[in-house]
């Protein structure tokens, strides 16, 4: 044999051998007390078995639904047309094969010690194939490539199906990325480096841990998965999180209105209503006070009121959009001029409270009412013609199925709605706490703002069919005179108000070029703000912390995109600049406002009992 062929056959020898020592278990690879594993299943024997049980009398009792997602359909559309262009298909397919024999001849090559650039690898920002593995051992850089390559195929061949309508087509990329995400290497035992690691020096204890943190969940959810994303024992509403020192002023069966506790000797002369969504709750503005809006506006002159809405029952099922004007926005400003003898405020509106802003905005231009005098819009949606990924879940078929269920019970539940917007961020909101609590078998890291998230609300039936049918369905909001709230045909290009958008780069609940619309609609003078980031984060994000940027433009052109050629990169929060917008429109100053030294008294203590109350 020939010193060159001698000199490659040790390489590759060694290579192996080393691949080889980075995935087999260590020496010292512990083994389990047999006490505690006889222990400990039989108590999983014992939960499972309740479980069971329980997921069974359910089942009994509720009607079985086929397809209550409508994905069916949606896949033998898109089925039937691939297989009319099978010469496309073919060439996709070849196209795969071509990439996975080079993969395969790469791999080859690095088990013989040549290094090689991958035919495909994951962006820096997909978390999943953090773990070192993933490029130093070639069977895991193999795994990863053959998925990624994979997954590139499926997404290719769906999205470039002739002949699909926008809806369905939308419903088919949606879901065929829900199944690529799902089969993830990274989701599995066996094709995890990560959790290979952990089983070995743990001798199993992370898998029999995270056997019993999915029992932990299962029975919180009653036989339905219910993740656990965060301890939720490390937080308390009023304790660690909504900690800004107010009052409560005045409740209806709605809500409650909060008045918080000045921190300067004078304040802007016009109060600051804050109207935040009932899909969540409104501490997402007040989580701790290094992070918190509310705190932050207090701090800069503003007598802060926020409207903490109710977590609904069966016995507001019939409360509707119009109720919440009513109730909500109105009730708030007729509170706000007893307890300060103020009429004329600053309103914000964040999302679904934006969209509910808007629309009062439009009955208060209607019946000549003026008190609102700037109004500002958190990542909120007028326009419904784009609505992103959630119209994936707004066809007949679904909303005939929720409205079914709705009549049952009143309400939408809590868990569902927020099963929805996880699947918008599966890999980050599902499958990486997938394999932390059940594979690793780590506890969820306490984390303000996943404490948020799980703290769910429900939505009345009329409300919510309302609000999905109208906008999301029908998009007869930007429409004048499309709708009408309290027996009052309502038209957005009528509000004249001074009108502040703030939309957030990264948002996958409501896209900012879909909110960038409703720049055309308002009739009067407007400032919109693009926040880099997500729904969350773009918006909660305090000067102190020196993160994300925002863009600004003076202009306002037709179309999104034009807005952001011409806009220029600002360094640092939003929130200065909202502040500087608002105080344009009326400097006037007044003594500090105490809760309850008006014509209110203070009822309770901030953050209030409507927001305590929380879903089993």
């Amino acid at each position: 044999m020939a010193p060159r062929e001698k000199t490659t056959e040790k390489t590759a020898e060694k290579t192996a051998q080393t691949s080889a020592d980075k995935i087999s278990p260590p020496n010292d690879f512990r083994l389990p007390d047999p006490a505690t594993v006889g222990r400990s299943m039989a108590d999983i024997a014992e939960r499972s078995q309740r479980i069971v049980a329980e997921w069974l009398k359910r089942q009994a009792s509720e009607e079985p639904q086929a397809d209550p997602l409508n994905i069916g359909h949606a896949f033998l559309e898109m089925t039937t047309r691939m297989m009319a262009n099978p010469a496309r298909l073919m060439q996709a397919q070849l196209g795969f094969w071509q990439d996975y024999m080079t993969l395969w001849q790469n791999t080859a090559r690095r088990m013989m010690g040549i290094e090689q650039v991958p035919v495909i690898d994951a962006p820096s920002s997909d978390r999943r194939f953090k773990d070192d593995a993933w490029k130093e051992n070639e069977v895991f850089d193999f795994i990863k490539q053959s998925y990624l390559l994979s997954a590139r195929f499926v997404q290719d061949v769906v999205r470039q199906v002739d002949g699909l309508d926008p809806k369905t087509a939308q419903k088919v990329d949606f879901y065929a990325r829900q199944f690529i995400d799902a089969m993830s290497p990274s989701n599995f035992l066996l094709t995890n480096p990560e959790v290979l690691r952990k089983t070995a020096e743990t001798g199993g204890e992370n898998l029999l841990k995270g056997l019993n943190n999915l029992l932990a969940d299962l029975e919180r959810g009653r036989g339905k998965l219910s993740i656990k994303m965060t301890d939720m024992d490390a937080f308390k509403v009023g304790q660690n999180i909504g900690v800004s020192p107010g009052k409560v002023v005045f409740q209806n069966d709605l809500m409650q209105l909060i008045q918080y506790t000045p921190s300067t000797d004078k304040v802007l002369k016009r109060p600051l209503l804050i109207g935040p969504p009932w899909i969540n709750k409104f501490y997402i503005l007040d989580l701790r006070p290094k992070n918190s809006f509310v705190r932050w506006a207090v701090s800069q002159g503003h007598t802060v009121f926020v409207i903490s809405w109710v977590n609904p029952d069966e016995k507001l099922a019939e409360k509707g959009f119009d109720d919440y004007m009513k109730e909500g926005y109105l009730a708030a400003l007729d509170a706000i001029e007893q307890a300060t003898g103020e009429r004329e405020v600053n309103a914000i509106g964040y999302c679904l409270g934006g969209t509910l802003l808007a629309s009062t905005l439009a009955y208060m231009a209607a019946i000549k009412d003026e008190r609102i005098k700037t109004a500002t819009f958190f990542v909120t949606m007028m326009d419904f013609r784009e609505a992103g990924e959630l119209g994936v879940f707004i066809d007949e078929e679904q909303l005939k199925s929720l409205e079914d269920k709705m009549a049952k019970r009143g309400f939408l539940e809590g868990s569902e709605m927020a099963t929805t917007f996880n699947m918008l961020r599966a890999n980050d909101l599902i499958w990486s706490f997938v394999v932390n609590n059940y594979l690793l078998g780590n506890d969820p890291f306490p984390f303000d703002l996943l404490y948020w998230n799980a703290d769910s609300t429900r939505m009345p039936a009329r409300m919510h069919s309302f609000y999905l049918r109208k906008m999301y369905q029908q998009n007869l909001l930007a429409k004048p005179n499309g709708i009408s709230l309290a027996g009052v045909p309502i038209d957005l290009g009528k509000i004249k108000t001074p009108a502040y958008f703030l939309s957030t780069r990264e948002d996958h609940i409501a896209p900012w070029k879909s909110t960038y619309r409703g720049t055309q609609l308002l009739g009067g003078p407007k400032r919109f703000v693009l926040a880099a980031s997500g729904h969350i984060a773009g918006v909660v994000n305090p000067p102190e912390g020196g993160k994300y940027s925002h863009w600004i433009n003076e202009d306002l052109p037709p179309d999104a995109e034009g807005w952001l050629q011409g806009a220029t990169e600002m360094a640092g929060s939003w929130w200065p600049d909202w502040h500087r917008w608002v105080t344009a429109q009326g400097k006037a100053q007044v003594p500090a406002r105490q809760p309850g030294a008006g014509k209110l008294p203070a009822l309770e203590d901030a953050p209030g009992s409507y927001v305590q109350v929380r879903l089993s």
